[in-house]
């Protein structure tokens, strides 16, 4: 049986009107992830900025410092695919709602420990492993938050609009950085650099304790989506229909290797502009760090408001052709946006950020529909999960780092533009090799998956 790419069958809560409590299920994913990400990103922009020298002993130059701090970034990102194939088998078979009450008070625990820690100076080498502890618990919370997100929305879903309501928690992540480039914004602001450096930067991370409480009340409030309730009763009750992550792996790896190509370069482009903009600017031109965060600021609240547009872009032309071209429009954006940073104007720094997160956005945005269209229910969250977090070990966690050392290398900007040039290459080679999956019903998706592997009638017909 063959999956209709435009199939007027209803949907979890109907195919053409929005379902009861939609925008409910959207604001409670919304709030949880903006929780998690607010306190995922402040380790990003505090890497930059004050764990390099707080964490570490005194090393021969300051990027020297700043690639050790960025070292412990990376293992939030390779906890993340071990935290999907955890929390994928588990919201699988118990639900994306538990799973996701669970995700945001383990990372609000850890994120809140961070701002506790005493540095180096203090506990020498126990400093840097126990920021390497609480990053690894914090990675692989996260690592079973996206899924369940993004899975709880396009699961409650039209089929018409999948990619305008699912890309709504995707909006969510600027404002999580928002959230966070405000709060240190601030700080650094009000406080001198030596009070900032000192004990300013952890007040953020104490914050994560109120906006973690607001967002675990508001999950306790939401349903899961009647197609993952009969996927669930379906597979309890034919004892042999499977489902999770070793069933993902053998049943669908060229979706999960699909995913992951996806996945790439919107990965890598993303912490290019929000983490290695900082250093180039603060370490090569010595740019004033409040007038950057500023920068970032603004570019985060214009992505915020493009993403759930192109969502709806992607309803309408496809998920192909606009992510195709956030690929090719992102592999010209270095080539313009260093010599733009390089002009040390305020203006034209904005404006070369925040053209990037547009560009990104045309790549970010379909995601959570496109990867939720290529998998059937009983393993979509271990699926997804699997293609997104995997991809972020050698994508975004050391897109930081290789850009450092090419610029520690080179002392120039052209060789980091040439990696993302790479990078979207083999993401526009991937989208051009799925098929389109706008307007698909998930129900004929469970369906054919069904005949495909001969499992009993329940789910999807």
């Amino acid at each position: 049986m063959s999956v209709s790419s435009r199939s007027s069958q209803p949907d979890s809560g109907g195919s053409t009107k929005e379902p009861t409590g939609l925008k409910k299920i959207v604001a409670a994913s919304m709030v949880g992830t903006v929780v998690e990400w607010y306190e995922f990103f402040l380790y990003a922009t505090a890497a930059t900025l004050i764990f390099g020298e707080f964490f570490f002993p005194d090393s021969n130059t300051a990027l020297d410092n700043i690639i050790n701090a960025f070292l412990t970034y990376a293992v939030g990102f390779i906890a993340r695919p071990l935290g999907g194939i955890f929390f994928g088998q588990i919201g699988d078979k118990l639900g994306r709602k538990h799973t996701l009450q669970v995700t945001i008070i383990l990372v609000g625990v850890a994120t809140f420990l961070m701002g506790c820690l005493p540095g180096y100076d203090l506990i020498g080498y126990w400093a840097p492993a126990l920021l390497v502890l609480l990053r690894f618990i914090q990675g692989f919370a996260l690592g079973g938050e996206w899924g369940g997100a993004v899975l709880l929305v396009a699961e409650h879903s039209p089929n018409s609009s999948r990619g305008f309501w699912s890309s709504w928690p995707q909006a969510a992540v600027p404002i999580g950085n928002l959230l966070a480039t405000a709060v240190l914004l601030t700080m650094s602001t009000i406080l001198s650099a030596a009070d900032f450096q000192s004990w300013g930067w952890r007040v953020a991370f104490w914050l994560s304790a109120v906006v973690v409480i607001i967002g675990y009340y508001i999950r306790t409030h939401v349903t899961e989506a009647p197609i993952f309730v009969e996927a669930r009763e379906q597979v309890e009750r034919e004892k042999a229909v499977s489902y999770g992550v070793f069933e993902v792996v053998k049943r669908y790896p060229r979706g999960i290797l699909g995913a992951m190509g996806l996945r790439f370069a919107e990965n890598i482009i993303y912490y290019i502009i929000v983490s290695f903009t900082i250093v180039y600017l603060v370490q090569v031109h010595q740019y004033d760090t409040s007038q950057l965060l500023l920068a970032l600021l603004i570019a985060h609240v214009v992505h915020f408001f493009v993403i759930p547009q192109v969502g709806r872009l992607s309803d309408r032309f496809g998920r192909k052709p606009v992510y195709l071209a956030g690929a090719v429009l992102c592999a010209s954006w270095a080539f313009f946006a260093f010599p733009m940073f390089d002009t040390l104007n305020p203006v034209v720094i904005i404006l070369a950020v925040t053209i990037g997160l547009c560009f990104h956005a045309l790549m970010y945005a379909g995601q959570p529909a496109i990867m939720a269209e290529m998998f059937p229910t009983r393993m979509r969250y271990s699926g997804v999960s699997l293609g997104y977090q995997v991809t972020s070990i050698f994508a975004g966690s050391l897109a930081p780092i290789i850009a450092v050392a090419i610029l520690q290398a080179t002392g120039s900007w052209f060789g980091v533009a040439l990696y993302v040039l790479g990078a979207c290459v083999v993401t526009a080679i991937a989208v051009v090799t799925l098929r389109e999956t706008r307007g698909v019903s998930l129900r004929d998706i469970d369906a054919a998956d069904a005949e495909r592997h001969g499992i009993p009638a329940g789910t999807g017909r």
